[in-house]
């Protein structure tokens, strides 16, 4: 097996965007080998007609539907959330990782049940946190297929929880009530 296959898998099974660093540890390889191995592979997923592509993003490469398959997730797996679970999900995806008590600071106890169904439905992890008593929350790959949405600006943040605060609508999303 070369180390452009065993690269494949480990951005495969891994399902995130992975450094250079990370791949050479998982591949058990030196940083060299890794980059020889994620270019042979972004060129041999360029050139093959193929539903995946090997991307770089801000935060690693990542092995990903490429975008002309994007309206097929939407009709695959269609969504239906209200507009308080889409709004905590902004505040999720903005603040990645999250404590769930910040959360709940910011987006008030309705929140709690935002968590529980965006776990439910793949676009939130929800992992105890060391440090605290709370819950470290982030969003999945799942999250950022779905929504085609590699990085979120951190000003979008900071007008999420200010908007909401002074009562304005953060998120302008159709005519539901929270």
């Amino acid at each position: 097996m070369n180390s452009a296959t065993k690269i494949e898998a480990i951005l495969y099974l891994k399902g995130k965007p992975l450094s250079i660093g990370e791949i050479a540890d998982y591949a058990a390889c030196d940083r060299a080998t890794a980059e020889e191995g994620i270019i042979e592979l972004i060129d041999e997923y360029a050139h093959r007609d193929s539903a995946l592509e090997v991307v770089e993003t801000p935060t690693g490469y990542s092995l990903q539907l490429r975008s002309d398959f994007h309206d097929l997730v939407q009709i695959m797996i269609p969504v239906e959330m209200g507009v308080g679970a889409l709004r905590s999900l902004a505040a999720i995806a903005l603040n990645s990782p999250i404590l769930q008590s910040d959360l709940i600071n910011l987006r008030g106890s309705g929140a709690y049940q935002h968590v529980q169904e965006l776990v439910e439905l793949g676009f939130v992890r929800k992992r105890r946190d060391s440090d605290s008593r709370s819950y470290s929350l982030q969003v999945t790959s799942k999250f950022h297929q779905y929504f085609q949405i590699e990085q979120l600006p951190q000003q979008l943040a900071l007008n999420l929880g200010r908007g909401e605060a002074e009562g304005e609508d953060a998120l302008e999303v159709g005519g539901e009530e929270e």
